[in-house]
């Protein structure tokens, strides 16, 4: 006689709690609530048992003990649970009425757990009441207490339950997510004569891209140890890649796949995972570019992303301030107390007066609002024009190379928007400030590319690129990805990108306890997804915080051994040309040599990589390191190409159009370049010129 919150539900109450307590000016949003509520229920944690450990002093902390309270009163008034309770109140009715435990002891007598890596607490504990001996608790069958001047136990009346369990330590990578990896790693200790059944025997991946993973994950200490095999065959050697820039591994990616698709393996058989979503930008950019067809796999397109559509909004209030859209969307991003009866009476105001909505923000004291919000709205007028008088010098003067930068970086950080992020306790905030600094890198390459180049002009390059149709293909699309996503998943061809520190292992995770060895297991899940071809990328350069700089490849590509990477192009390629000199931080102790991977002794604690002998190039191999993609588009929609026609490409200079595929928006050149080789280029926005 109870109901069930789902998501949605539990969502509108904290939602409503949220606001009440005005905590958002703490930094605390629906979805930061929500998700800490659940990871404490998950670790069978009460409000109040929290309230006993939680920092006090913390305004912050404080508001959130209040909400959690709030919110357990508000489930008990309505006779409610919400779906973290069905579990935790679980645990709780056993440990409290043992005689009721024992009902379902005898009823569920052979219990089995599929994927027991990533339980949480509350999972275990519900286990592990279910598997006790019936009558163990010491209470009778009616449920109570045998006392006659003293506590008499029944000894337990039947065998526990049977408890198998089936999972992989290596695979636990959901520790943000409350798994405890201590739930089988410590199983045999929680059960004293369990007996363990090693699956070593793949019937997935070949025995080449087992060997990789094998190599990586055993120098994770927290595990059982167990070598994976397979009788499919050896396979093709692991195709390596190192670009200097991020296009360039993009590019690298999109000819990699037209070359597969041409050899016969579908585009819905190849996927491309990265670490963290904003690195998808520029595999993004490229793939549309590249005519590739792909898809966002548990996330959406870059420029979909609402932070990034709000930065956009920001920059079309500038050089558009006619927009009414945008500007109301950026009204109150974010939040300042704006809410719909303002926005109602500046729209008014401006429809009397006969001005733009935009212009009605500068005068905000006729509006007929309190004062607050009046200062509210003068401060994002005052944000607008100053931004505005970066990007939209007076007439006769020009705007520097980089005035979309300095203009995009003044409305993030003096709107308050960015600070809104990092203050927030979402940690999907996170995700979404390395979006807005991807966005950031966005407008300086596209100053490098445009030094004359305006904010319209970089509005007008964004909507080529981010409204491009989806490429209709009859083998699908390519799948794109987070590492995290592809847990579960495989293909026949995975492009593992960003193979980099601070990539992976994250920069975060790096430094917390357990993080270095979890993202370990991360990137060989990412590995062992693979059936048949398995490609590792990297750059030498790359934009992060808005700024490009150098990376370096990461410590785990030293595991793996080098005989078993076929590179394209290896960082000692890049560094030959004048690229940056490698270095893999804190890789482990006593890890041999050998280039990237070996299995030599010595320590390599901090060394420098030891480059791959590079191999001979074949004549006419025009590879060659500067920023070879420097990520041009053009409005090309008018440009009419037939089979024969020569063509010049700012990147890939002239070339044969060997056929013209698709219609209108969508129409594929196919072309063999004279250097580059063939490729395929959306005719819309390929930076090309009919000879």
């Amino acid at each position: 006689n109870f109901t069930i919150y789902d998501s949605g539900d539990s969502r509108a109450l904290i939602k409503r709690l949220v606001k009440e307590h005005e905590a958002d000016a703490f930094g605390l949003t629906p979805a930061s609530v929500q998700g800490r509520i659940s990871k404490l229920k998950n670790e069978l944690a009460d409000a109040e048992s929290f309230a006993r450990t939680a920092n006090m002093s913390d305004p912050a902390e404080r508001i959130f003990v209040e909400i959690f309270a709030d919110y357990q009163r508000a489930l008990q008034r309505a006779n409610a649970f919400d779906f973290d309770d069905l579990i935790g109140q679980t645990v709780y009715l056993f440990r409290a009425f043992p005689h009721v435990a024992d009902v379902y002891r005898k009823r569920f007598r052979n219990i089995l757990v599929d994927e027991y890596q990533d339980t949480n607490h509350a999972q275990y504990a519900l286990i592990h009441e279910l598997t006790r001996p019936p009558g163990a608790d010491g209470y009778s069958a009616d449920g109570s207490a045998r006392d006659s001047g003293m506590m008499i136990f029944d000894a337990p009346t039947e065998e526990a339950a049977s408890l198998t369990v089936v999972g992989d330590s290596d695979q636990s990578i959901y520790a943000f997510r409350g798994a405890d990896i201590r739930n089988i790693t410590e199983f045999e200790r929680d059960y004293p004569g369990a007996k363990v059944v090693l699956l070593e025997q793949n019937y997935r991946s070949t025995q080449t891209i087992l060997d990789a993973a094998n190599a990586v994950i055993g120098n994770n200490f927290d595990r059982k140890d167990k070598k994976l095999w397979t009788d499919v065959g050896l396979g093709d050697p692991i195709i390596g890649f190192t670009g200097y820039s991020q296009h360039d591994e993009a590019q690298f990616v999109a000819d990699e796949v037209e070359a597969l698709r041409r050899r016969g393996i579908p585009y819905s058989e190849m996927a491309v995972f990265y670490r963290t979503n904003s690195q998808s930008r520029a595999l993004e950019e490229i793939f549309i570019r590249s005519a590739v067809p792909y898809k966002i796999m548990g996330g959406t397109k870059f420029y979909e992303r609402a932070e990034i559509k709000d930065a956009l909004a920001y920059l079309i209030a500038v050089a558009n301030p006619a927009d009414e859209l945008s500007v109301r969307r950026i009204l109150n991003r974010p939040r300042r107390g704006i809410g719909d009866v303002t926005e109602t009476s500046i729209a008014r105001y401006a429809a009397d007066e006969g001005i733009t909505f935009r212009d009605a923000l500068a005068n905000a004291s006729a509006l007929g609002v309190g004062p607050k919000i009046q200062q509210a709205i003068a401060h994002l007028d005052a944000v607008l024009a100053e931004a505005s008088a970066i990007m939209l010098p007076p007439s006769g003067e020009v705007a520097p190379p980089t005035a979309v930068t300095e203009g995009l970086n003044v409305l993030l950080n003096k709107s308050g928007y960015l600070d809104a992020l990092r203050r927030s306790k979402d940690p999907q905030d996170e995700a979404r400030v390395e979006n807005l600094d991807e966005l950031v890198a966005v407008t300086r390459e596209f100053a490098r590319n445009n030094p004359d180049g305006t904010v319209l002009d970089f509005l007008t390059e964004v909507a080529l690129v981010s409204d491009a149709d989806d490429l209709d293909d009859a083998t699908g699309s390519v799948s794109l990805m987070t590492m995290h996503t592809a847990k579960g998943l495989e293909y026949d061809a995975v492009f593992v990108t960003g193979v980099e520190e601070d990539l992976i292992p994250h920069r975060i995770s790096a430094g917390e306890p357990g993080g270095p060895q979890e993202e370990r297991r991360l990137f060989y899940v990412a590995l062992t997804r693979a059936r048949k071809k398995l490609h590792l990328s990297l750059a030498m350069t790359r934009a992060q915080f808005g700024e490009v700089s150098a990376a370096m490849p990461s410590r785990f590509l030293q595991e793996i051994p080098h005989e078993l990477i076929d590179w394209r192009q290896s960082p000692g390629d890049v560094n030959s040309r004048g690229g940056t000199q490698s270095r893999a931080l804190n890789a482990r102790p006593g890890a041999g040599r050998g280039g990237f991977g070996g299995s030599g002794g010595g320590s390599r604690y901090g060394d420098d990589l030891v480059p791959l002998p590079r191999r001979e190039k074949p004549a006419g191999d025009v590879t060659k390191f500067a920023n070879r993609i420097p990520a041009k588009v053009r409005d090309n929609g008018d440009l009419e190409l037939a089979p024969g026609d020569r063509i010049r490409h700012d990147d890939f200079g002239e070339g044969r159009v060997d056929m013209v595929t698709g219609e209108g928006a969508k129409r594929v050149a196919h072309v063999r370049f004279d250097s580059a080789g063939p490729k395929k280029l959306l005719i819309k926005i390929a930076p090309i010129a009919k000879l």
